[in-house]
């Protein structure tokens, strides 16, 4: 997988945003860390229980692991090279429930969710208006 894959992925689901995080690529929900690619641009970093993260690494090492930095903050790196698809979209899908405001998960869960507004620029002219 690509950034660019993880991305389309995860902006599926309401409220999540592109964002920076250590001047890397990120994404949160509603302001909450999700997600980043780290600096080497083949890893990302992904926020999970500690629970998630041991499971995911005994499962599948190849793909899932921790370094030192993360091994007292719940993330685990996702080598992007060897991880399936299926399985970092189900991991996607987990942390945005878990992190996401409960109403944006039930809103979503009963079909009422909406997209995140994103702020749109209407020009003067679009509005009637004209400057002298």
């Amino acid at each position: 997988m690509t950034w660019d894959e993880v991305r389309k992925v995860a902006l599926k689901w309401p409220g999540m945003v592109d964002a920076r995080s250590y001047g890397t690529p990120s994404l949160k929900v509603c302001g909450k860390f999700v997600a980043r690619l780290r600096e080497d641009g083949e890893t990302v970093a992904l926020r999970v229980d500690v629970l998630e993260r041991q499971e995911r690494m005994a499962a599948d090492p190849a793909a899932f692991f921790i370094t030192d930095h993360y091994a007292n903050y719940p993330a685990v790196v996702v080598r992007l090279a060897k991880v399936k698809r299926r399985d970092l979209a189900a991991l996607i899908e987990s942390v945005w429930r878990d992190r996401a405001p409960k109403k944006l998960v039930a809103d979503h869960e009963t079909g009422r969710a909406t997209p995140p507004r994103t702020p749109t620029s209407t020009s003067n002219k679009k509005r009637g208006r004209t400057r002298n």
